[in-house]
């Protein structure tokens, strides 16, 4: 039977059609993965039950607006379940864009797509891409990432009530649902942000477990036999129990004891058997992570009373259900959002102004001048002092740049001091406390940038690996979240290798779609957020000092507005005709000025060149490169405290790099840097042999 045939004769009321949704929901799914011949069948079969419950009776969506910011957030911290999520999306009608936008007015993820799963030119990607196909909330398949994100959307939410809602004016209530998996829950981060939203209370947060007890080695208790319940009891979570995927009365039962609570986020834990439905694999690993085959996929849809021979098959049943119950009630709810919105504008005019802004994605007006400028100052001041500078002066300008650090905030110097803390029952502040768990918080960010704040989060740049994971996805997803990394070379001194930066740098950088900035002076911190603030798309890696950076006399020495080119001239050989070229980062650029001027009394002119953003000097045309590195010059010296990988790119076969060849040491920074001779002698012998 094609994909236009007629449905199956046995929809003649509103339970038969809850079924026949959810068996199109399984169909589908092992349609396409067979089509594909790779994906994951058996989590979409097991959990097309428990997620066509959440849509149909419980998820605020309206399908004509998947931008709609009061929308309640689904995500599918399972992405390798990708397809219950494209089945969904298609058959609830969701849009690729806004119902005034007609060029976007068309599915979000159409039957054709659904054939194409996991090819190269299909929205249906393997794992769910959140920038790529609307419906999708965040970008998953990395396991416990998407518990995380859901973390901080649900701290958005909270926050977004305490600053906007007034009596009479509700304009953000929304709740995040989460499907996750036992693979999600053995992952770290999942566990960091648990605890986080344990504490906090997150009672808007639910997360539904589907408890196989299936992984892709075997059974799960090969390695995981812990009592999660018990533990998310502990975490400060309420528990509810699901014994049958199946059994929509006790999951409907569960989900409104989450609705009921107030003080906790809600687990629930549903008893599934993946691949329910096929009849060999049914309970097995193998149908978690391949495709069932031709006749495994025709006992399946036997055992459900489908068409045999059917493929792609969408009764039109389906469809008109989801919009006379999900779709329905989802329009109903956004238009009385809208009308609450038009009168939050009568009724508080100057917030109105504000909350306008922010749901335009428009930085308020005048926020720019809000940055400082710093007198030259030979003694000068830490960058993570200038940057903790910046940062309270942009929070007063723009109110919702927010967020924390992992338990170092007097250190990384981001705590907004005219603000209060976020805390449970108390969720209008600013300064979030994130704990020792930098892997959750980073995660957690992503997830307050995905509602639209413009969070920052901290922490020692050598812990830059903690997170790395989240971090990666902010890029992958174009989600801006600013990362504040302080304490960034061998500079930092006593506290030894273990916590100084080496390799940091280089990988960092190595990351598509991540701007990675090492500002040398308060200037360059002070363009470097304005470069970072204009770019709400990108994520931005800030590696900061902790001793102190001469503020440069810019009366003397190229402007630091260069910083938003990546790189710029800073000093300058006579006539603009240099010998050679001393390039620096950081705390090192004022070693590259003062090796230039050892080399000019030796009659060697010298151009010094503060690059503190690769990524940022790569995306400027050819012309500007070659004004600042011409190639004919190539008696190149770079410096930095890291290892050298990756400058060869700037300094060319010729050039020479002053650096880090192995980890730290325990001692203070002078005596570190005249150590492993990174020094502005080592620099100026290093360009006199090239020369």
């Amino acid at each position: 039977m094609s994909a236009s045939s007629a449905a199956p004769a046995r929809a003649a009321h509103a339970t038969d059609l809850d079924r026949l949704a959810i068996d199109t929901i399984r169909t589908l799914s092992m349609d396409a993965v067979e089509a594909a011949k790779s994906g994951h069948p058996g989590t979409p079969m097991a959990l097309a039950p428990v997620a066509f419950t959440i849509w149909k009776e419980f998820l605020r969506y309206d399908p004509a607006n998947p931008a709609w910011p009061n929308r309640d957030r689904f995500v599918l911290s399972c992405g390798h379940a990708s397809m219950l999520l494209y089945s969904l999306i298609h058959l609830a009608g969701i849009r690729r864009g806004g119902s005034a936008d007609a060029t976007r007015d068309v599915p979000a993820v159409s039957l054709d797509e659904i054939k194409k799963f996991r090819q190269l030119d299909s929205v249906c990607a393997g794992h769910p891409e959140h920038h790529m196909t609307s419906g999708i909330e965040t970008t998953t398949g990395p396991l416990g990432q998407g518990c995380g994100n859901s973390v901080g959307m649900a701290m958005a939410a909270k926050w977004l009530a305490a600053h906007y809602n007034c009596p009479g004016h509700e304009v953000f209530n929304y709740d995040t649902y989460v499907l996750c998996s036992d693979g999600d829950l053995m992952e770290g981060v999942a566990a960091e942000a648990a605890s986080i939203a344990g504490h906090l209370g997150l009672s808007n947060l639910c997360w539904v477990y589907d408890d196989n007890s299936i992984t892709i080695e075997g059974e799960t208790h090969l390695a995981f036999t812990e009592n999660v319940g018990q533990r998310f009891e502990g975490l400060g979570w309420r528990v509810e129990h699901v014994a049958d995927a199946n059994d929509a009365a006790a999951l409907r039962k569960a989900l409104q004891a989450f609705k009921a609570e107030q003080k906790k986020p809600t687990l629930v834990i549903v008893k599934s058997v993946i691949g329910y439905g096929a009849p060999k694999k049914a309970g097995s690993h193998e149908a978690h992570g391949a495709p069932l085959g031709p006749d495994e996929i025709k006992g399946a849809k036997q055992a459900y009373g489908w068409p045999a021979d059917a493929s792609f098959l969408v009764p039109p049943e389906v469809p008109e259900h989801f919009a006379k119950t999900f779709g329905a009630r989802g329009k109903q709810a956004h238009e009385a959002w809208q009308k609450t919105v038009a009168d939050y504008a009568k009724a508080q005019a100057p917030l109105a102004r504000e909350l306008h802004d922010f749901l335009d994605g428009r930085l308020p007006s005048g926020w720019e001048a809000a940055i400082p400028t710093f007198p030259a100052d030979a003694k000068g001041l830490a960058s993570r002092v200038s940057s903790g500078k910046v940062l309270q002066a942009l929070s007063a300008a723009v109110p919702w740049l927010l967020g924390g650090s992992a338990d170092l905030a007097p250190s990384t110097m981001t705590l907004i001091q005219a603000e209060k803390s976020f805390e449970p029952g108390s969720y209008g502040g600013r300064n979030f406390h994130f704990g020792i768990r930098e892997h959750g918080m980073a995660s957690a960010c992503n997830g307050l940038a995905l509602s639209g704040l413009r969070p920052y989060c901290a922490t020692f740049f050598v812990f830059f690996d903690y997170l790395k994971p989240a971090l990666r996805l902010s890029a992958l997803g174009n989600l801006g979240v600013i990362y504040v990394l302080t304490h960034d070379s061998i500079g930092l001194g006593e506290d030894g290798p273990t916590h100084q930066p080496i390799e940091q740098l280089a990988s960092a950088r190595a990351v598509p779609g991540l701007s990675v900035f090492r500002p040398g002076d308060a200037n360059e911190v002070a363009e470097t957020y304005r470069a970072v603030m204009r770019r709400p798309d990108r994520p931005a890696v800030i590696v900061l000092s902790r001793q102190n950076l001469p503020t440069l006399d810019r009366t003397t020495l190229g402007a630091a507005s260069g910083t938003a080119k990546g790189a710029y001239i800073l000093k300058d050989a006579p006539n603009g005709k240099p010998a050679c070229i001393l390039i620096g980062t950081g705390s090192e650029v004022q070693l590259c000025l003062d090796a230039a001027t050892q080399l000019a009394e030796a009659g060697v002119h010298a151009r010094v060149v503060s690059m503190p953003s690769w990524d940022l000097f790569a995306e400027q045309d050819a012309a500007y490169r070659e004004s600042v590195l011409p190639a004919a010059v190539t008696a190149r010296v770079a410096c930095e405290a890291a290892c050298g990988f990756g400058w060869e790119k700037w300094i060319g076969p010729r050039g020479k790099f002053i650096g880090m060849t192995s980890f730290g040491a325990s001692g203070p920074a002078p005596a570190l840097y005249k150590h492993f001779g990174i020094t502005a002698d080592a620099v100026a012998a290093a360009a006199k042999s090239l020369v």
